[in-house]
């Protein structure tokens, strides 16, 4: 999505269910995000100063969540650049195509869930920003 923007990208809460032994958060394909997921990685052991991500999806939906720890994640379309929190398990940053993304700050011990509408296809990725942003034009 070439006409994407940051303000189509946005936390989502995602339904947590507390209890005396513990909270549950449950994330449910078309409910709590809307796409299927299709693949799910995460990221931990993040050395410190260290960033991740530094590139955009041409057709891929992921959902960042910190399911431990916290980091930050700055988006950005081209034209204006966003940046979010994340530490809390139970929310998650709705990321659509056409969005460059970096994360950055991990604390010590995080856990950086990644939830995403597509398998891996190296044909999706855009890694340079100077052809992101020809990309985005």
């Amino acid at each position: 999505m070439k006409s994407s923007t940051v303000y189509d990208c946005s936390v989502i809460e995602l339904r947590k269910h507390s209890h005396i032994k513990g909270n549950i958060t449950v994330v449910e394909n078309n409910v709590s995000v809307p796409f299927d997921t299709k693949r799910v990685y995460y990221l931990y052991d993040v050395p410190g100063g260290e960033s991740r991500g530094g590139h955009a999806h041409k057709g891929l939906y992921q959902l960042i969540v910190a399911a431990s720890g916290s980091f930050t994640v700055t988006l950005d379309d081209g034209k204006v650049k966003r940046t979010f929190l994340l530490n809390r398990p139970y929310q998650g940053l709705m990321v659509v195509p056409g969005i460059w993304r970096t994360l950055d700050d991990f604390s010590s011990g995080s856990v950086c869930l990644v939830l995403a509408s597509e398998v891996y296809s190296e044909d999706d990725y855009i890694r340079d920003y100077q052809s992101f942003t020809k990309w985005k034009k």
